[in-house]
Protein backbone atom coordinates (compact mmCIF):
# COMPACT_ATOMS: atom_id res chain seq x y z
CA UNK A 1 0.00 0.00 0.00
CA UNK A 2 3.13 2.20 0.93
CA UNK A 3 4.46 1.62 -2.62
CA UNK A 4 1.05 2.49 -4.39
CA UNK A 5 0.75 5.54 -3.09
CA UNK A 6 4.48 6.60 -3.42
CA UNK A 7 3.51 5.86 -7.05
CA UNK A 8 0.35 7.88 -7.02
CA UNK A 9 2.07 10.95 -5.39
CA UNK A 10 4.86 10.67 -7.96
CA UNK A 11 2.70 10.67 -11.03
CA UNK A 12 0.58 13.78 -9.60
CA UNK A 13 3.66 15.58 -9.42
CA UNK A 14 4.42 15.16 -12.88
CA UNK A 15 0.65 16.65 -13.70
CA UNK A 16 0.06 18.12 -17.19
CA UNK A 17 1.95 15.63 -19.16
CA UNK A 18 0.46 13.12 -21.48
CA UNK A 19 2.14 10.16 -20.65
CA UNK A 20 2.03 10.09 -17.28
CA UNK A 21 -0.13 7.21 -15.99
CA UNK A 22 -1.66 6.69 -12.41
CA UNK A 23 -1.14 3.22 -10.82
CA UNK A 24 -4.57 2.19 -9.34
CA UNK A 25 -3.25 -1.35 -8.46
CA UNK A 26 -0.66 -3.94 -9.94
CA UNK A 27 -2.42 -4.90 -13.15
CA UNK A 28 -4.63 -1.69 -14.13
CA UNK A 29 -2.81 1.89 -14.29
CA UNK A 30 -4.96 4.83 -15.01
CA UNK A 31 -4.11 7.61 -17.72
CA UNK A 32 -3.74 10.87 -15.89
CA UNK A 33 -6.10 12.58 -18.46
CA UNK A 34 -8.81 10.44 -17.27
CA UNK A 35 -7.85 10.05 -13.18
CA UNK A 36 -8.39 14.30 -12.98
CA UNK A 37 -12.07 13.66 -13.95
CA UNK A 38 -12.32 12.15 -10.58
CA UNK A 39 -9.83 14.50 -8.26
CA UNK A 40 -12.15 18.02 -6.68
CA UNK A 41 -10.95 21.25 -8.95
CA UNK A 42 -11.31 24.48 -8.32
CA UNK A 43 -13.21 26.34 -10.90
CA UNK A 44 -10.60 28.68 -13.30
CA UNK A 45 -10.94 32.45 -12.79
CA UNK A 46 -10.99 34.34 -15.87
CA UNK A 47 -8.42 37.65 -15.36
CA UNK A 48 -10.83 39.48 -16.74
CA UNK A 49 -13.99 38.77 -15.57
CA UNK A 50 -14.45 41.52 -12.89
CA UNK A 51 -13.68 43.71 -15.71
CA UNK A 52 -16.75 42.83 -18.00
CA UNK A 53 -18.62 41.44 -15.59
CA UNK A 54 -18.65 45.39 -14.20
CA UNK A 55 -18.76 47.29 -17.75
CA UNK A 56 -22.06 44.81 -18.44
CA UNK A 57 -24.27 47.77 -17.71
CA UNK A 58 -22.19 50.02 -19.72
CA UNK A 59 -21.98 48.21 -22.72
CA UNK A 60 -25.26 46.98 -23.11
CA UNK A 61 -26.57 51.03 -22.60
CA UNK A 62 -26.31 52.42 -26.47
CA UNK A 63 -26.68 56.37 -27.52
CA UNK A 64 -29.96 55.81 -28.88
CA UNK A 65 -31.32 53.47 -26.04
CA UNK A 66 -30.06 56.55 -23.64
CA UNK A 67 -31.81 58.83 -25.83
CA UNK A 68 -35.00 56.85 -26.31
CA UNK A 69 -34.91 56.55 -22.85
CA UNK A 70 -34.89 60.72 -22.50
CA UNK A 71 -37.39 61.01 -24.88
CA UNK A 72 -39.57 58.86 -23.36
CA UNK A 73 -39.50 60.80 -20.08
CA UNK A 74 -40.13 64.19 -22.14
CA UNK A 75 -43.37 63.03 -24.61
CA UNK A 76 -45.36 60.19 -21.85
CA UNK A 77 -45.93 62.97 -19.27
CA UNK A 78 -46.25 66.20 -21.80
CA UNK A 79 -48.23 64.31 -24.33
CA UNK A 80 -50.34 62.36 -21.75
CA UNK A 81 -51.58 65.50 -20.03
CA UNK A 82 -52.47 67.19 -23.69
CA UNK A 83 -54.40 64.12 -24.64
CA UNK A 84 -56.10 63.55 -21.09
CA UNK A 85 -57.10 67.92 -21.41
CA UNK A 86 -58.85 66.60 -24.39
CA UNK A 87 -60.38 63.49 -23.54
CA UNK A 88 -62.09 65.75 -20.52
CA UNK A 89 -62.79 68.85 -22.57
CA UNK A 90 -62.59 68.61 -26.44
CA UNK A 91 -63.26 72.05 -27.71
CA UNK A 92 -61.51 73.43 -24.93
CA UNK A 93 -58.39 71.06 -24.92
CA UNK A 94 -58.15 71.37 -29.02
CA UNK A 95 -57.67 75.14 -28.75
CA UNK A 96 -54.44 74.65 -26.43
CA UNK A 97 -51.05 75.77 -27.80
CA UNK A 98 -49.67 71.84 -28.83
CA UNK A 99 -53.44 71.76 -30.76
CA UNK A 100 -54.16 75.22 -31.90
CA UNK A 101 -52.97 74.80 -35.35
CA UNK A 102 -54.74 71.99 -35.51
CA UNK A 103 -57.65 73.49 -34.02
CA UNK A 104 -57.69 76.89 -36.63
CA UNK A 105 -56.86 74.76 -39.77
CA UNK A 106 -60.01 72.90 -38.53
CA UNK A 107 -62.71 75.68 -37.79
CA UNK A 108 -61.22 78.19 -40.63
CA UNK A 109 -60.97 75.42 -43.76
CA UNK A 110 -62.64 72.03 -42.70
CA UNK A 111 -65.65 73.95 -41.18
CA UNK A 112 -66.88 71.09 -39.58
CA UNK A 113 -69.95 71.23 -37.48
CA UNK A 114 -69.50 70.50 -33.18
CA UNK A 115 -69.80 66.93 -33.33
CA UNK A 116 -67.17 66.25 -36.19
CA UNK A 117 -64.69 69.09 -34.43
CA UNK A 118 -64.64 66.89 -31.47
CA UNK A 119 -63.90 63.73 -33.02
CA UNK A 120 -61.31 65.11 -35.02
CA UNK A 121 -60.17 65.93 -31.36
CA UNK A 122 -60.39 62.83 -29.73
CA UNK A 123 -58.87 61.03 -33.35
CA UNK A 124 -55.78 63.36 -32.31
CA UNK A 125 -55.56 62.37 -28.34
CA UNK A 126 -55.63 58.57 -30.06
CA UNK A 127 -52.22 59.39 -31.51
CA UNK A 128 -50.79 61.16 -28.80
CA UNK A 129 -51.74 58.33 -26.71
CA UNK A 130 -50.18 55.66 -29.06
CA UNK A 131 -46.38 57.45 -29.25
CA UNK A 132 -47.34 57.35 -25.17
CA UNK A 133 -48.04 54.05 -25.02
CA UNK A 134 -44.96 52.74 -27.52
CA UNK A 135 -42.62 55.60 -25.29
CA UNK A 136 -43.65 53.24 -22.10
CA UNK A 137 -43.54 49.61 -23.56
CA UNK A 138 -40.06 50.98 -25.15
CA UNK A 139 -38.94 52.02 -21.18
CA UNK A 140 -40.35 48.23 -20.18
CA UNK A 141 -38.30 46.58 -22.61
CA UNK A 142 -34.98 48.76 -21.13
CA UNK A 143 -35.39 47.15 -17.61
CA UNK A 144 -34.82 43.84 -19.14
CA UNK A 145 -31.01 43.68 -19.77
CA UNK A 146 -31.53 40.93 -22.74
CA UNK A 147 -33.69 42.77 -24.64
CA UNK A 148 -32.13 45.70 -24.29
CA UNK A 149 -28.28 44.48 -25.25
CA UNK A 150 -29.84 42.15 -27.81
CA UNK A 151 -31.79 45.54 -29.70
CA UNK A 152 -35.50 44.19 -28.85
CA UNK A 153 -36.40 47.38 -27.82
CA UNK A 154 -35.91 49.05 -30.83
CA UNK A 155 -39.45 48.03 -32.49
CA UNK A 156 -41.24 50.22 -29.53
CA UNK A 157 -38.98 52.90 -30.01
CA UNK A 158 -39.39 53.42 -34.00
CA UNK A 159 -43.25 52.91 -34.17
CA UNK A 160 -42.56 55.81 -31.28
CA UNK A 161 -40.49 57.76 -33.52
CA UNK A 162 -42.28 57.48 -36.90
CA UNK A 163 -45.73 58.25 -35.27
CA UNK A 164 -44.27 61.12 -33.15
CA UNK A 165 -42.32 62.43 -35.97
CA UNK A 166 -45.57 62.44 -38.78
CA UNK A 167 -47.64 64.10 -35.88
CA UNK A 168 -45.01 66.96 -34.62
CA UNK A 169 -44.17 67.28 -39.03
CA UNK A 170 -48.39 67.72 -39.47
CA UNK A 171 -48.59 70.04 -36.67
CA UNK A 172 -45.64 71.99 -37.89
CA UNK A 173 -47.28 72.73 -41.21
CA UNK A 174 -50.54 73.65 -40.31
CA UNK A 175 -48.97 75.69 -37.34
CA UNK A 176 -46.87 77.61 -40.33
CA UNK A 177 -50.06 77.33 -42.55
CA UNK A 178 -52.06 79.35 -39.77
CA UNK A 179 -49.85 81.55 -38.88
CA UNK A 180 -48.91 80.50 -35.31
CA UNK A 181 -45.33 81.13 -33.93
CA UNK A 182 -45.41 79.88 -31.06
CA UNK A 183 -46.82 76.18 -31.79
CA UNK A 184 -44.66 76.54 -34.44
CA UNK A 185 -41.75 76.39 -32.42
CA UNK A 186 -43.30 74.09 -30.38
CA UNK A 187 -44.03 71.15 -33.08
CA UNK A 188 -39.96 72.16 -34.67
CA UNK A 189 -38.72 71.10 -31.48
CA UNK A 190 -40.46 68.17 -30.74
CA UNK A 191 -39.82 67.10 -34.73
CA UNK A 192 -36.17 68.08 -34.27
CA UNK A 193 -35.43 66.06 -30.98
CA UNK A 194 -37.14 62.86 -32.60
CA UNK A 195 -35.46 63.17 -35.67
CA UNK A 196 -32.74 63.48 -33.84
CA UNK A 197 -32.69 60.20 -32.13
CA UNK A 198 -34.00 58.38 -35.13
CA UNK A 199 -30.76 59.52 -36.98
CA UNK A 200 -29.00 57.97 -34.52
CA UNK A 201 -30.98 54.95 -34.01
CA UNK A 202 -30.26 54.40 -38.12
CA UNK A 203 -26.87 54.76 -37.90
CA UNK A 204 -26.17 52.61 -34.83
CA UNK A 205 -26.33 48.80 -34.79
CA UNK A 206 -26.89 46.62 -31.78
CA UNK A 207 -23.97 44.82 -30.40
CA UNK A 208 -24.47 40.80 -31.09
CA UNK A 209 -23.30 38.46 -28.12
CA UNK A 210 -19.81 38.34 -27.24
CA UNK A 211 -18.72 34.67 -26.91
CA UNK A 212 -15.29 34.06 -24.78
CA UNK A 213 -13.09 32.25 -26.81
CA UNK A 214 -11.20 30.53 -23.59
CA UNK A 215 -15.16 28.63 -22.45
CA UNK A 216 -15.33 27.93 -26.17
CA UNK A 217 -11.82 25.81 -25.89
CA UNK A 218 -12.89 24.20 -22.58
CA UNK A 219 -16.14 23.09 -23.95
CA UNK A 220 -14.55 21.65 -27.04
CA UNK A 221 -11.76 20.42 -25.24
CA UNK A 222 -14.39 18.62 -23.04
CA UNK A 223 -16.21 17.19 -25.86
CA UNK A 224 -12.79 16.18 -27.00
CA UNK A 225 -11.98 14.10 -23.89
Amino acid sequence: MIREGLAARGALSLWGCVDVLVKVNNRFKLPAAAFARYLPTTPQTHPGAGENAGSDMSTSWRISTFNGALLAAYFIPTWTTVALRIMISPIHGLYERPNIAVALFISDHLHLAAMGTVRAAWLLALGRLTVVAFFALFLVFLCRRQIRSSGGSDEALSIALVIGSIMSFAGLLLAYHVGETAALRLHATELLLLLGTAIVFLVEHPEGPQVDERAMMGAAGGVGA
